[in-house]
Formats: structure tokens, C-alpha cells, sequence
């Protein structure tokens, strides 16, 4: 028998008055005990056959959680933007009991509603195919139908580790034993199943709807740790309604058109493999839009007054220990041992001492440091705007990698401000307003922007902390720029802005960040001197806006489909002939195309010209000229835009004029 619950330690005396504020600011005085359910009762019957959980001083917790003093309280109903995380942790619970019922012997370990979804991982022998989400599925819904109770009960910690392993549910025991003496052991049943959570849950399974569908099956190792057990995931999507369902479906399936991956492949963009595992083949159509990207970047900030650096690749520890990297990055960073020559034998042997490692930069902010360190630096010297497309390598977990989206060699558009502390709210509007304009070149103009304040381990006083955060709230403030804070998710020197694009699905991005930081150029020792004549630390802003060519180029790919704005697009044109008596023309039109700096090939093959229209079209070229006898003799071309059934009709200048225009990149249509 499992151990019978702890007496609810939230139990009050009857007769003691509990005030409730609501989020409208109306007070209710109550009779102890007090649960969600009864202030919702108290407020209407509508709103009591509604709840789902209630909002306890910020907190989520179970509709029937007593609720022990004075408090501010929201009933959270389906409509609530907490209700989809309750549903999907429900429907988290609701899986894992079917898997048990469908396959004996399954223990399962964790399971956490994520973005859009939820899933589960479970130890058993054989995986699971796609074929047993469908069986999985259908008896979650039986589950759900039963309607039955979630039920709190607290457990003493000892009983609840023996419980657990009685019925050969080792994983649990485990975590039981790893949690904090003092936290309570919560387990929630729903009719026979039972399961450690800590909550909170709806108040049924019944009221988790059928909005649901399990998706995928991956391998995952119990707790994130390579050198532990390999356990199966199943991962799943859960949402309000079948509508929301269907809509995040249908985006799926579109995203799944979009894959950067199978675009690249066809487009001969790119290719990835296994003895260069994280690190990206450019093919020369890929790499004519790298440069397109890099052309426009370095105009950018050639127009904000960036001035470009470039910095060895390989760096001793010893730099990256000052600055703070190597106890807090070491783990990903490439490490080189330095070789000493073993002048008896004549062959190198590896130093084993920690000064004599050298390690490839997984970023560049203490090489630029030694830039700005060279010579004697005046405060009126000050705003310097150093920037480098670094090429940088950070040690990703092999399944962390996902194609060019995370990578272990990438090139950042990285820049850095060192500036006085009255030049940081300027220097970062600045930066905000290049974000934005390079941004609306690319089409994206739904941005959210963030505030990411210092994490729990952190360099630096609170105080430096404090006027960081400051700094950068003034500027988006003065801006009037909206935007949201994100705790605890600084960068370890300094507070930071986190741009959130949304693509042509609906979905949302983070490439571009600019992080305040007054913490490394102290540690890096660099100063300049003051209008006082004294040695000052200039406060560095780091920056990037692309983030890295790498993951931006991955979301323009799936952002336009592989069909980019005409002046990224890798093969910008194609001169295609009906007949070979048009050849000659046909050559001279492509020879003045390239002369006026377009990408653009000639199709000369003895094919019909229905077909190589189609294959153009399919390979996304974008500006098709098709030139026959007539044309050749006329000195015109038959120009087909990509997804259009109209052909232009225009002569050889024309056609000249009309492309260059067409193809400048929006800085040169500015000029």
C-alpha cells in the first residue's frame, strides 16, 4: 500500500476572516478555510464553473489549495493565458498513465509542459514507433473521459522513496532522494495513477479537452547526463481547442516545408556531415548570399561608425580566465594544449600544466579588449565602435546541434562600444535604432524586445547591477519602445536587450542582443584617462545584430521558403533560349547582366523551354528572360517573375535597367 498522506499543513481554524483582493481591486472579506473554488463561488456561479486554478500572490496553485492568509487572487479560467500550461502538464500526466496501462513494466522519469507542447521520457527496453502514438492517443482519451479527480497528497520523504522503489519506479526514488530536505514530497493522483509533482494541475482529467496530439518520438539520456541511461521521449502538443490545434498543425506542416535543411539541399546552398560535425559547407550560391549579408552589415555600421578589427582564433587560458570565461564557459570551449618540442626524441609531446592551454575563442570580447588596450586612450578618444565578423567555435552537445541554426563553428556580426558611463543610454539608442532599420530591410517588423537582468551567479556588485538595468531601461524608455523583462537571464557580466522577431508562420526568433557591461574591462584592465587626469574604465557594450550568419541565414531560409527578397536571392536571373539560333544573343544579354554586377546564368540546353522554365522555378530563381529567334532579332527578352503567369515584354536596355534596379540591396536604393 502506498503511504497514507500527510495532514494538510494549510488547515486553518474556522471562524478566522480572510481578505481577498481581486484583480480589479475589489476586496472580499471570507470565512475560513478558503479555497480558489470559494472565492470563486463568492464572486458568481459563472466564474465557479469556469475555474481551472487559481492566482495566489503571482503564484499558480490548485483550485482546492486552502489558502491561509490575506491575498491578492485571479480565478485562472480556459481563457487565461496560464490555463495552456496546466493543460498541457495534465496532459503530460494523462500520457504517461496511458503508457503505462498499454506497456507494463514502463517506468516513467520526467515529464514538463514545454513551448507549445509537453512530453514525457520512459525507461523501458524498446522505443516507441510512430505507429504506437496513434494507440497512445486513443486511450488517452478514454483517460480523459473518466473525468477523474487530480488529488493532492503530501507524502513523508523516506515512505516516499520506498513506495516508489516497491513498484520498481527507480527514477523516482531518485529524484526524491536529490530534493531539498525541506521540500515538501507532493504527489497528485488522478483515479488510480499516481505520480510525484509538485503541481499545480486541473481540477479533473475531464477538463483537459481533446485538443491534443502526440507528435514525435526522440532519445533522450535521464537528466540531460551523456554518461547516464538513454530513455525514450514522446512529445506531444496540447492546446485549448481543436481550432488552436489545427492552426499550430497546419503551421507544422508548414514549417516543415520551410525546413532550412531540405531547402538548402535543394537549392544547393549548403551541405552538413559527420567529419565536420557542427560546422557548415558553403556551396557558391550559399555563400553568395553569406556575402550579400556581410556587404550590407559592414555598410550599416560603416554608417554608424563602426570601425573593423580581426582577432587571432586561437587564445591563451590565461586571457580567458581573466575575463571570466574560463570557469564559467570551459566546459564548451575547444581547449589546445600548447606542444613543447622534445628536442631527444624530435617528435612534440602535450604540456599537462593549466598555463600552457590555448583555447579557440567561443567569442571575441577579450581579443577586442586588447585592441583598445593599445595605447594611451583619452576620454575624448571615446565612443570606440570596434566590430569583427568573428569566427568563433563553442563545444555544443551533438544533440543540441540542428543543422545551421546551432552550430559549433559560427560568424558573428559582433561589435563592441567602449564608451564613458554618459555615452551608454546615447550609444544604446543607437544601436536600437540600427537593429531596427536593418531589421525593416529584411522584412521583419514585429519585434519584441527584452530586458534580461543578472542571473543568480553573476560578476559585479548589486550595485553595478542596478544602474546596468537602468541604463537600459532609459534608453528603450525614451525610445518609447515596449518592451518585457526577463529575470535572471542576463549574460554573467551584464544585463542585456533580447530582439524576438516573428517570421512569416509565427514564429519567434532570438538573433540580435546587446549586453551592457561595466565587469570585463576592469578584469581585462583597460582604461582610459579621464577629463581628471585619473584612470578610468570605459563601460563596454557588446552587440550583435544578425547574431551569427549562420542562424540568421537558417531563418531568412525558412522565413521566405528559399524565396528571397531579389537582391539576397543566390541566382538573382536566368537566360534561357526557346532555340539555338538565339544562342549568341542570348550569351550577350547574360555577359551585360553580369557586367552590371547580377548573379545570373545562361540555360543553352537543347531542352523545350516549358521545361526549363519549371526547373528554374522549382530551383526558385526569380527573374526568368526567355529569348528566342523573334527576341534575338527584335533585341528584347520575355521577362517571367517567379509565381506569376505575366511575362514583360522589354527591350535589351530595358531589361538592363529594370533587373540593376530591381537587385540593389535597400542601402544603395537609400543612396
Amino acid at each position: 500500500m502506498p503511504p497514507q498522506p500527510q495532514e494538510n499543513a494549510e488547515k486553518k481554524t474556522d471562524g478566522k476572516m480572510i481578505t481577498i483582493t481581486l484583480p480589479d481591486g475589489k476586496k472580499l472579506q471570507l470565512d475560513a478555510p478558503v479555497t480558489g473554488r470559494t472565492v470563486a463561488e463568492a464572486i458568481g456561479p459563472g466564474l465557479a464553473k469556469a475555474a481551472l486554478a487559481v492566482m495566489r500572490d503571482g503564484e499558480v496553485i490548485d483550485l482546492e489549495r486552502e489558502i491561509k492568509a490575506d491575498a491578492s487572487v485571479a480565478i485562472i479560467t480556459r481563457e487565461s493565458e496560464e490555463a495552456l500550461e496546466l493543460i498541457r502538464h495534465d496532459t503530460a500526466h494523462v500520457m504517461a498513465e496511458a503508457v503505462q496501462e498499454l506497456f507494463p513494466g514502463t517506468q516513467v522519469t520526467i515529464g514538463p509542459a514545454i513551448e507549445n507542447g509537453f512530453y514525457y521520457d520512459f525507461a523501458r527496453d524498446e522505443p516507441f514507433s510512430t505507429e504506437d502514438l496513434e494507440t497512445i492517443e486513443k486511450k488517452m482519451r478514454e483517460i480523459i473521459a473518466r473525468d477523474e479527480n487530480f488529488v493532492r497528497e503530501v507524502w513523508d520523504r523516506n515512505e516516499a522513496i520506498k513506495h516508489f522503489e516497491s513498484i520498481g519506479e527507480t527514477y523516482k526514488a531518485e529524484l526524491i532522494r536529490d530534493l531539498p530536505e525541506k521540500e515538501e514530497i507532493s504527489i497528485y493522483r488522478q483515479g488510480k495513477w499516481h505520480d510525484l509533482c509538485r503541481g499545480p494541475h486541473l481540477p479533473s482529467t475531464g477538463k483537459i479537452g481533446t485538443a491534443f496530439k502526440l507528435t514525435t518520438v526522440a532519445g533522450a539520456y535521464w537528466r540531460g547526463d551523456s554518461s547516464r541511461e538513454m530513455l525514450h521521449r514522446i512529445y506531444g502538443t496540447a492546446w485549448r481547442n481543436d481550432k488552436e490545434l489545427k492552426a499550430y498543425l497546419t503551421m507544422l506542416e508548414e514549417a516543415e516545408k520551410r525546413d532550412h535543411r531540405k531547402i538548402g539541399r535543394e537549392m544547393e546552398l549548403f551541405h552538413l556531415q559527420e567529419e565536420a560535425m557542427g560546422s557548415v559547407f558553403w556551396h557558391p550560391k550559399g555563400y553568395a548570399i553569406w556575402k550579400e549579408l556581410e556587404k550590407y552589415i559592414r555598410a550599416r555600421q560603416d554608417e554608424f561608425g563602426y570601425k573593423e578589427v580581426k582577432t587571432p582564433q586561437l587564445l591563451d587560458s590565461k586571457l580567458w580566465e581573466q575575463s571570466g570565461h574560463w570557469s564559467k564557459f570551459r566546459e564548451n570551449m575547444f581547449i589546445v594544449p600548447d606542444v613543447v618540442p622534445n628536442t631527444e626524441e624530435g617528435e612534440p609531446i602535450f604540456s599537462e600544466e593549466p598555463e600552457k592551454f590555448m583555447a579557440l575563442k567561443p567569442m571575441n570580447c577579450p581579443a577586442h579588449i586588447q585592441i583598445f588596450k593599445q595605447g594611451i586612450k583619452s576620454y575624448r578618444d571615446l565612443p570606440i565602435r570596434m566590430s569583427e565578423f568573428g569566427c568563433c567555435h563553442r563545444n555544443e552537445a551533438h544533440g543540441a546541434l540542428h543543422g545551421i541554426l546551432r552550430v559549433r563553428q559560427l560568424t558573428q556580426d559582433d561589435a563592441h562600444v567602449f564608451c564613458r558611463e554618459d555615452q551608454i543610454t546615447e550609444e544604446s539608442r543607437k544601436f536600437c535604432e540600427m537593429f531596427f532599420k536593418t531589421y525593416k530591410d529584411f522584412g521583419f517588423e514585429d519585434i519584441i524586445v527584452k530586458i534580461a537582468t543578472r542571473p543568480e551567479v553573476r560578476a559585479g556588485s548589486d550595485e553595478t547591477w542596478d544602474k546596468a538595468e537602468a541604463y537600459l531601461k532609459d534608453a528603450l524608455n525614451e525610445l518609447g519602445i515596449a518592451y518585457d523583462i526577463v529575470e535572471g537571464e542576463g549574460a554573467f557580466y551584464g544585463p542585456k536587450y533580447e530582439f524576438h522577431l516573428k517570421d512569416a508562420i509565427g514564429r519567434l526568433w532570438q538573433c540580435g542582443t546587446m549586453q551592457l557591461d561595466f565587469v570585463m574591462p576592469e578584469r581585462l584592465g583597460a582604461h582610459y584617462i579621464g577629463q581628471d587626469g585619473e584612470k578610468h574604465h570605459p563601460v563596454m557594450i557588446h552587440r550583435a545584430v544578425f547574431g551569427s550568419f549562420e542562424r540568421f541565414l537558417g531563418l531568412l531560409i525558412e522565413n521566405y521558403a528559399g524565396k528571397f527578397p531579389l537582391w539576397l536571392a543566390p541566382v538573382q536571373a536566368v537566360v534561357a533560349t526557346i532555340t539555338s539560333e538565339a544562342d549568341d544573343y542570348a550569351k550577350e544579354l547574360h555577359a551585360a547582366l553580369k557586367a552590371k554586377g547580377l548573379r545570373v546564368e545562361i540555360d543553352l540546353r537543347n531542352e523545350k523551354i516549358n521545361r526549363k522554365i519549371r526547373e528554374h522555378s522549382v530551383a526558385k530563381v526569380q527573374r526568368i528572360l526567355v529569348v528566342g529567334a523573334r527576341e534575338a532579332t527584335e533585341r528584347k527578352a520575355a521577362i517571367r517573375s517567379l509565381g506569376e503567369e505575366r511575362q514583360q515584354i522589354l527591350s535589351f536596355d530595358e531589361t538592363l535597367d529594370l533587373l540593376w534596379r530591381e537587385t540593389r540591396s535597400p542601402l544603395e536604393k537609400d543612396v
